[in-house]
């Protein structure tokens, strides 16, 4: 099968080949899927599970990409719960080899049902965004109606999904960025925008619930903008900002076939929009993962017309 490898983690995405690998074999409890489009996060070179196994051996070449729809090809031994020929979609494992590949072995787990009104390229965009949305806003942020939430990156992959489900849930959102992002933050449904080259985060005011995505200065200055009891949630590693009268929660996503389902059905009803910026080919993968210019959605590789 064709499948990306990366070997080199100084050279990060640069380092990207397209090579020939023997198709994966599915342990028990896996299914075999033929990956139809596959989307990929660009700090995934930047992650220890990218280079080495949970025994923290040195595992390269590694096909990196860990979100995917596709159709099931075969089944491990033991797995129940999915049927060869099914369409899923889901998130793979972060130590295993991923989905810039033909073909990927996953645990049955890990997958949902991707219903046929629902097309594999929106598919692949959905896992990481659309969980890592759910999970931050709801699991760890607790959110509820009527509350505010301060949405960093609000064009982004993530930064969509956050602005239009917190919306959904009752929630008064402010969605921040550079100043070309600001159609878009609102297009997709924030109340707000705040150009942080240009705009004064702290005229934002008292805010219950801060989705951090950047880190460092604007993580601080946004911990200090919480209200009493408020949470600040951030998906780029453990939080050294500890708010006066508040909480914070730093996580990993997580695969969770429920909350899947839920996330493909609002997009079947049109509760919830993808955001897909480029669609490439497997051939033209490594240079569509290495944009002369910044994206502002998903790109999505797609190996089956």
């Amino acid at each position: 099968m064709k499948a990306i490898v990366v070997t080199d983690q100084a050279a990060g995405t640069g380092g990207m080949r397209l090579v020939e690998r023997p198709e994966p074999q599915p342990a028990i409890n896996d299914v075999l899927v033929q990956v139809h489009a596959s989307g990929f996060v660009p700090t995934e070179t930047e992650w220890p599970s990218t280079w080495t196994d949970r025994a923290n051996r040195d595992r390269t070449p590694s096909v990196p990409g860990h979100e995917m729809a596709g159709v099931v090809s075969s089944l491990g031994y033991g797995t129940t719960g999915l049927s060869v020929g099914q369409r899923v979609f889901g998130l793979t494992d972060w130590h295993r080899d991923g989905t810039l590949a033909e073909y990927v072995a996953v645990e049955a787990r890990n997958l949902a049902a991707l219903p046929g009104d629902v097309d594999f390229v929106a598919g692949a965009s959905l896992p990481i965004s659309g969980l890592t949305a759910w999970q931050g806003l709801f699991d760890h942020g607790r959110l509820q109606a009527g509350r505010s939430v301060l949405a960093h990156g609000a064009a982004g992959a993530v930064g969509t999904m956050v602005t239009q489900l917190a919306r959904e849930f009752g929630a008064y959102v402010i969605g921040t960025g550079r100043a070309a992002d600001r159609d878009k933050t609102l297009e997709f449904g924030a109340h707000e925008f705040v150009d942080l080259d240009n705009d004064a985060l702290e005229d934002v005011g008292g805010v219950d619930l801060v989705f951090d995505v950047i880190g460092g200065e604007i993580q601080q200055r946004s911990a200090a903008l919480l209200r009493s009891g408020g949470t600040l949630v951030s998906v780029v590693g453990p939080t050294e900002t500890r708010p006066v009268d508040g909480r914070t929660i730093d996580f990993v996503v997580e695969s969770d076939r429920r909350q899947l389902g839920e996330i493909v059905e609002r997009v079947r009803d049109g509760r919830l929009r993808t955001n897909i910026d480029n669609v490439a080919s497997l051939d033209d993968a490594v240079a569509a993962l290495n944009p002369t210019a910044r994206r502002k959605g998903k790109t999505i590789i797609q190996m089956c017309p």
